[in-house]
């Protein structure tokens, strides 16, 4: 029996639900899965390498060569990094809707490669940049509107390229493998954790190397060597597309909720009758059986007399009637809103690494020997405590909870939480760390470009929120990925990438009002231009504060979510059913993996 199965895989290679290049059925023989799958991660890599390069060290550039204030910059950093990851919604629509995975791909990488380019520019010509302080003066000409613009449109030309490569690259990657055949499988798991890795080496580099050059060469070879990369990168990814395995596009889920919601809207008047006679046309392993929560959704699957036809059919208009099972699956993505709601305020938290700790750095004494760290490339603490926390979750909370409970680790909620807490540390511990920071600075006068201050002070803040990262991250991953329905997973975690884009919206709001409550006046302003004169120390503890509350928050949504699943037998019975193999492939992506492999 075996042999006859080779025998006929081998007669067979042909691949049902993946095409290649000219629309035919993928045969196996001729798109090989690793190599494709390779020169992905390259433009993966590409992409960390260029967009971390840029914001972890854009607030160095807005304040220093721009000159603009502190909180200006600030804001230009969070809006920049929030409409990248908010972007990524958009990306994965038009790629399921429309134009398809490798075509979002290369579009969106050879944008990104003209936004780079553009600011490389824009370094170069010089009426594009403010003219440098006069140090005799200590008077700095603020970058005027054309300036700022060309900037700020450079930028977002980035954002909108990396979107579109964060909510793709990942679920391209899966679909050169065949996910029923056993040696594919194991290629795919192998592809996974080269994934991570990638990903983290193109951050590493991105943080250390790219910063180096851009604050010890020029911005211009910083930023005009990202652009080199990204091309030579979307040479490579592009050779190999005769040998991609391609699918059709299937459209989005967004296209789903908004029938339903039309549909219930259109029949609001509609009396809700007993459940049996709801229109349900899923077949019998699809279906998922009817809730009570949410019953105002229930009217979109009620058959009225225009959509009765003769003999007992039904005619069927999607905007008009949907079957209970397409609106149980909103009503399932709709209870995962409140657990979203309350984990975009963690992301406020990371913001902050970016830039007003980054200015922190910038003020301290940064050498080692004779060489000296560049204040954006403190984010590889940052990094480190990702890492580090992984390992020890990985080895000892996992073994330890194994051996002890029989559990595979701590469940979704709890990494959330413990990420919440970190959070809630490392503000604290920022708050103190700038009040020793400040103090010195007073003592000096103030206006003193390196403080006789060592910079290991600043290293507890990067690394705590990075080992929160770590467990909010993971947890959000697999919350929004178990949670959801089988056909909409690609759409939450679209969701929760968005809670990362919101994160840095509302850093950017914060700054805003805490400029507006205490003003710009030196000595009453928390948030000044140099912020040796600023009380940053109070923006920290206000952020410590809030997070506190968020996490009150979180107790009571996820407490909500916990009894309404309970509540909900059928679909706690369909998520169980592959919770662990979700599960396991969500471990093998890891904490960096932006797109769910249950595309595939």
């Amino acid at each position: 029996m075996l042999l006859c199965a080779s025998q006929e895989g081998k007669m067979n290679p042909k691949i049902s639900y993946a095409i290649d290049y000219k629309g035919q059925p993928a045969d196996k023989t001729k798109t090989r899965g690793w190599l494709s799958a390779a020169l992905i991660l390259i433009v993966e890599a590409c992409e960390r390498f260029t967009t971390m390069g840029i914001a972890c060290n854009l607030v160095t550039y807005a304040a220093g060569t721009m000159h603009l204030p502190s909180a200006t910059a600030a804001n230009i950093v969070t809006n920049f990094s929030g409409a990248t990851y908010m972007v990524s919604l958009f990306g994965g629509f038009m790629a399921d809707t429309f134009l398809g995975r490798y075509w979002t791909i290369s579009i969106s990488a050879m944008i990104e490669t003209l936004g780079v380019a553009l600011l490389a520019i824009s370094t170069i010509v010089p009426g594009l940049q403010p003219p440098p302080c006069n140090n005799g003066s200590n008077t700095c000409v603020e970058a005027n509107g054309l300036q700022v613009g060309v900037m700020n449109i450079a930028l977002y030309i980035v954002a909108v390229g990396a979107g579109g490569l964060k909510s793709n690259v990942s679920g391209f990657g899966t679909d050169q493998f065949d996910a029923k055949d056993e040696k594919e499988r194991s290629q795919m798991a192998y592809f996974f954790s080269r994934f991570y890795f990638v990903i983290s080496l193109g951050t590493l580099l991105g943080v250390t190397m790219e910063i180096y050059i851009q604050d010890y060469v020029s911005r211009a070879w910083g930023y005009g060597i990202c652009s080199i990369v990204f091309f030579v990168g979307i040479m490579a990814f592009l050779s190999r597309t005769r040998r991609y395995r391609y699918k059709k596009c299937m459209g989005s889920p967004i296209i789903q909720i908004l029938q339903v919601l039309v549909a219930s809207v259109c029949k609001r008047n509609l009396k809700c009758p007993s459940i049996d006679t709801l229109y349900d046309d899923s077949t019998k392993d699809a279906r998922i059986h009817h809730t009570d929560q949410l019953r105002c959704l229930d009217k979109a699957a009620i058959i009225d007399e225009k959509e009765s036809g003769t003999n007992g059919s039904v005619i069927q208009n999607p905007w008009k009637l949907c079957s209970v099972t397409k609106v149980e699956e909103v009503k399932m993505m709709v209870r995962l809103i409140p657990v979203w709601a309350s984990t975009i305020f963690f992301w406020t938290i990371h913001a902050q690494l970016l830039t007003f700790s980054v200015e922190q750095a910038s003020t301290m004494d940064r050498s080692i020997g004779n060489f000296q760290i560049p204040a954006g490339s403190f984010n590889t603490f940052y990094i480190a405590g990702i890492l580090v926390s992984s390992v020890f979750y990985d080895r000892i909370i996992i073994t330890m909870m194994k051996r002890w409970k029989g559990k595979h680790g701590l469940i979704d909620m709890q990494r959330i939480a413990i990420g919440i807490v970190f959070s809630i540390v490392a503000m604290i511990v920022a708050a103190i760390v700038e009040t020793r920071r400040i103090s010195v600075a007073k003592s000096m006068g103030g206006n003193v470009t390196t403080l006789p201050l060592n910079f290991g002070i600043l290293i507890p803040q990067f690394f705590l929120v990075g080992v929160g990262e770590a467990f909010m991250y993971n947890g959000q991953l697999d919350f929004f990925i178990t949670r959801a329905p089988k056909g909409m997973k690609s759409m939450s975690t679209g969701l929760f990438l968005s809670t990362v884009g919101l994160g840095f919206f509302v850093s950017s709001l914060l700054v805003s009002i805490v400029n507006k409550v205490t003003g710009t006046q030196v000595g009453r302003a928390w948030l000044t231009s140099n912020i040796n004169y600023g009380k940053l120390y109070y923006f920290y503890a206000l952020l410590a504060v809030l997070s506190f509350i968020n996490l009150v928050f979180f107790v009571h949504c996820a407490i909500w979510y916990t009894r309404t699943k309970k509540n909900d037998v059928q679909i706690e019975s369909i998520v169980s059913s592959s919770e662990e193999e979700e599960k396991h492939a969500v471990q093998m992506e890891g904490i960096r993996t932006t797109s769910a492999q249950e595309d595939c």
